[in-house]
């Protein structure tokens, strides 16, 4: 499968960003959606993630309460909405796949992800 991740850009501390993560090969239902953040110098970490029909989804303690996932089968698209972004949410976003029965901030359990996307938050 292929991932392509979109959406990501310039804002300023407080406003919002949704950024897409789009399959090819198969559908998005397929699989079991996590999308991973990874600043400069820093080790890449979880952000968030969504089973394959979006009926339960997982955010890590420092986006709970203001990103939100959703998916879209009929686009093949899982959507990442960030609201009420800080500068501490600047990082290259990446989606990735999984088929494991359960929720993972493991990415190496992660079997295929996109090429990231940026965002960048100004204060």
């Amino acid at each position: 499968v292929q991932l392509q991740a979109s959406g990501g850009g310039l804002v300023q501390a407080g406003e919002s960003l949704r950024l897409s993560c789009t399959t090819s090969g198969l559908a998005v239902t397929t699989y079991r959606v996590g999308w991973f953040r990874q600043a400069p110098g820093k080790e890449r970490e979880f952000v968030a993630a969504t089973t394959n029909t979006g009926s339960s989804t997982f955010f890590a303690d420092s986006v709970k309460g203001r990103f939100t996932l959703s998916t879209d089968s009929a686009a093949n698209a899982v959507y990442l909405e960030m609201n009420n972004l800080t500068p501490e949410d600047t990082a290259v976003y990446y989606c990735a796949v999984h088929k494991n029965p359960f929720h993972t901030v493991q990415p190496g359990l992660y079997i295929s992800w996109g090429q990231g996307t940026q965002v960048t938050v100004s204060s």
